[in-house]
């Protein structure tokens, strides 16, 4: 199993100028961004909501990468934008998927049949051109590159270590530095919006 933190390392050093939302690795990517502006991190929008809110800024930033760092948690509750986004064929997605075989924001519950699902297959299954799986970060690293010049979209699902959290949500402290507010004004402004 992977660590977060050390895939989006990783990533981090492909990223070029791609739009990313963190979605469940957002504690790790504020510590690691260079381009802040140019992350979406305004926590999940609500549990299965990351892929379908990335692909809607992929639609409307069609020259530009957008990256979604999901959770096989959330995807589960809305297994059915997979087949959306195949359909839509966003040519700038690439959707990573990190699982960890729980629901680590809740307390750990394990997620149903978490030892045999193959998102990967699930993804080319619903139409996704290109899918992956990993569980090796010397592999991730080696093909990141690669993975992040095709055309989307492109799934990437791996397996990651849990990081459970007990804490009830109220009580946790926030990683997020900046308020949404903040965060969609950096964006404009990266991307020439005026509104």
């Amino acid at each position: 199993m992977l660590q977060t933190a050390e895939i989006l390392k990783i990533f981090q050093q492909h990223r070029g100028d791609a739009i990313v939302f963190p979605g469940r690795g957002g504690r790790h990517w504020t510590k690691i961004t260079t381009q802040p502006n140019l992350d979406v991190p305004l926590g999940d929008p609500a549990m299965g909501g990351c892929a379908s809110f990335a692909m809607g800024l992929a639609l409307a930033q069609p020259h530009k990468k957008v990256v979604v760092f999901d959770s096989e948690g959330d995807l589960l509750m809305s297994l059915g934008i997979l087949a959306t986004i195949a359909e839509q064929q966003p040519k700038n997605f690439y959707h990573f998927l990190l699982d960890n075989e729980c629901y680590a924001t809740t307390g750990g519950q394990p997620v149903p049949n978490a030892k045999n699902v193959s998102y990967d297959v699930i993804a080319r299954g619903a139409g996704y051109p290109h899918a992956f799986a990993y569980d090796n970060l010397e592999s991730f690293a080696a093909d990141i590159q690669s993975i992040l010049s095709r055309p989307g979209p492109v799934f990437v699902a791996m397996k990651v270590v849990p990081e459970i959290e007990n804490m009830p949500i109220g009580q946790r402290k926030s990683w997020r530095t900046r308020s949404r507010e903040e965060v969609l004004k950096g964006l404009q402004k990266e991307l020439g919006i005026m509104i």
